[in-house]
């Protein structure tokens, strides 16, 4: 298998430079079949790189001297900063020299700039984020759209739950996965006027289709996708990850708060161990957008080593599955 190639942003985010250098090194480590483009200040990237040891055929610089902030308006800072990290890095995968793109960057301006220099799949109406949340069964379901689109079309959610499917089916190896519309309520009365609408096209829709789920009900693993709007999607990705985390303080505060209590605590430290694996979204990485012609993966905004290599491994299993290419075939 020749390599496959993976342009990494690495000015983007709260950790850069040297936290994405570091994942990509250890990422490039791990996976033999291929290569990473580091595309950033070279002097910057550089500096960091000269910390470890790896493969320098597999990794390589690509120079960009501006760097898109994330307070940054998005249509202005993708057409006036064209030797951005991440507007070069998105013509990297436009041009064909890269797969993929990863970036920890600002949200809004990747998303104009994917939309606008890579462009969407023919049919596709939106692009969609989306993102693998642990379950409570051990798996993982897709919510999308978890930041893309705040404002969307009934027909937009529609698309959201056949591409989600096709990545559901072709990447986590779900046959014929579930889907579910989020809405305040399970019956197919409930809900605004967009899920109601939705909901009657996703019935005659080429999925298989079971219903609404409740916010109670989305971590329970009762489907496979969760289908949203981006508003809606965003407060539940931003919403769980500060539960779990708080959780865990609360628990960890309880637990060294007394005598017995800190030797309940270290009879339980490997049940301890497995909650927080659980719950590690370090391990998916990013969250790809979904629907366009072109790879474009969106990591955390604080994303640190663990996340970028996870963010390229599914780079990775995307990339040979033809995810792309598959969702094209079915829009």
């Amino acid at each position: 298998m020749s390599n496959i190639i993976i342009a990494v942003d690495a000015m983007g985010g709260d950790n850069a430079p040297f936290e994405i250098v570091k994942g990509c090194v250890r990422a490039s480590n791990e996976n033999k079949n291929i290569k990473i483009l580091l595309v950033g200040r070279e002097k910057d990237v550089c500096q960091e790189l000269d910390k470890y040891t790896y493969d320098k055929s597999k990794i390589e610089i690509i120079n960009a001297e501006e760097v898109i902030s994330t307070d940054e308006i998005p249509t202005s800072a993708i057409k006036n900063k064209k030797n951005s990290s991440m507007v070069v890095g998105l013509n990297l995968v436009k041009s064909g020299e890269a797969s993929a793109f990863i970036s920890a960057g600002n949200t809004g301006a990747l998303l104009t700039g994917a939309v606008t220099i890579i462009k969407r799949i023919k049919g596709v109406e939106r692009p969609a984020l989306g993102t693998l949340m642990p379950m409570e069964n051990g798996r993982s379901a897709l919510l999308i759209d978890a930041g893309a689109n705040v404002d969307a079309k009934p027909s937009f959610l529609v698309q959201f739950a056949k591409m989600g499917s096709i990545y559901m089916e072709n990447v986590l190896g779900i046959k014929n996965p579930t889907v579910g519309l989020i809405n305040i309520g399970a019956e197919k009365e409930k809900g605004n006027s967009l899920t109601k609408e939705a909901y009657e096209l996703l019935e005659q829709a080429d999925i298989n289709f079971a219903g609404n789920i409740e916010a109670r009900d989305l971590f329970l693993g009762k489907v496979d996708i969760m289908v949203c709007d981006a508003f809606v999607g965003n407060v539940i990705l931003k919403f769980a990850e500060g539960f779990v985390k708080s959780i865990m303080r609360i628990i960890k505060t309880e637990l060294l708060s007394g005598i017995l209590s800190k030797i309940g605590a270290l009879l339980s430290v490997g049940a301890f161990k497995k909650l927080k694996n659980h719950f590690d979204y370090s391990k998916v990485g990013g969250a790809p957008f979904i629907g366009l012609s072109g790879l474009v993966v969106k990591a955390h905004g604080n994303s640190a080593e663990n996340d970028i290599v996870g963010a390229v491994n599914q780079c990775i299993k995307f990339i040979e599955n033809d995810i792309v290419n598959k969702i094209q075939e079915k829009i």
